[in-house]
């Protein structure tokens, strides 16, 4: 399979501080590609670069053949966008939003009204196409926001974190939409703080961090960067010392790792059974009690927290 989008050596630099730092991966054509990361990792300034908005201080991509430093109308042409702002007129209808930036994507006529109707069933408000956005709940907002980036047919589609701050409900809509599209063929950078919603979506998934981008994979080829490790998350009072228990774990033989966030720990191990009494009894040792315990298998939150020593939401 060929690459539709392809990124060398991409920086952005603001005076001192670089926001991205040389990043290099490539996007297949037809599957849905994740950046994870939390925030501030540089998703963002990410996407504004591939898209044209920022230009990068120095390297370049290729969408669809075309450089964004050197062709960026082309690349225009060959993407849509939806960004974590929303970018709607809440007095206007659904239908009212997608005719209008359907006319700023330069459709018009019937071949317009046919492409609203279209990308109205897409995204699944048919029936509420005549009611004013301002009357929507977020995630159908949201919807919308997406229909617009889908208007002019673009061979790739950038999400930059379209369930940021939105219902269950409609958390599970948008993802089932970014499903529904890739399988029509639709090629998607996904931008994500959320674990969870890079395991269900990603054919590959780039863990960013920092402006860097840290490892590159499927969710099976990245969980072995951690062996068959799983996570023992203690949870415990607000008044306890984390620091000393963590640093008092790593005396444990078959502790690979222990780190502190907030007031929890995540001890990596090559089985939490295993070593549970062990830590149970460190704990005890200090006077320190452990609220509750959970045990995680290896995922995309294991690989983070091995790779950077923090989580994904700090």
């Amino acid at each position: 399979m060929s690459s539709i989008l392809q990124v060398q050596n991409l920086i952005k630099k603001y005076d001192d501080f670089t926001a991205v730092k040389g990043i290099t991966f490539d996007i297949k054509e037809g599957e849905i590609f994740s950046l994870l990361g939390p925030n501030g990792a540089g998703k963002t300034t990410t996407i504004s670069m591939l898209s044209t908005l920022y230009a990068p201080t120095s390297g370049d991509a290729t969408i669809a053949g075309h450089s964004i430093t050197k062709e960026p109308m082309k690349v225009r042409n060959a993407i849509g966008v939806v960004p974590q702002d929303l970018a709607l007129y809440e007095d206007l209808t659904a239908r009212e939003n997608l005719m209008f930036w359907g006319q700023m994507y330069g459709l018009s006529g019937s071949s317009l009204k046919n492409r609203v109707n279209e990308v109205l069933g897409q995204i699944g408000l048919v029936d509420k196409a005549k009611d004013r956005v301002k009357t929507y709940s977020g995630g159908m907002k949201r919807r919308v926001n997406i229909g617009v980036g889908l208007l002019h047919k673009p061979k790739v589609l950038f999400m930059d974190e379209p369930t940021v701050g939105i219902d269950p409900q409609s958390r599970r809509a948008i993802l089932d939409t970014v499903k529904d599209l890739n399988k029509q063929g639709m090629t998607v950078l996904y931008t994500t703080h959320y674990m969870e919603e890079a395991e269900e979506l990603s054919s590959r998934v780039g863990i960013i961090d920092h402006g860097e981008l840290i490892a590159i994979g499927t969710q099976k080829e990245l969980t072995k960067q951690v062996g068959e490790a799983e996570t023992l998350v203690l949870h415990i009072g607000e008044n306890e010392d984390p620091a000393a228990l963590a640093a008092a774990f790593k005396g444990i033989k078959e502790v690979l790792e222990a780190n502190v966030i907030g007031h929890e720990i995540s001890v990596i191990t090559p089985s939490a059974k295993d070593v549970l009494a062990a830590v149970v009894t460190k704990a005890n040792e200090r006077g320190i009690k452990i609220h509750s315990i959970d045990i995680r298998e290896p995922n995309l939150e294991a690989v983070f927290l091995h790779l950077t020593g923090r989580a994904l939401r700090d």
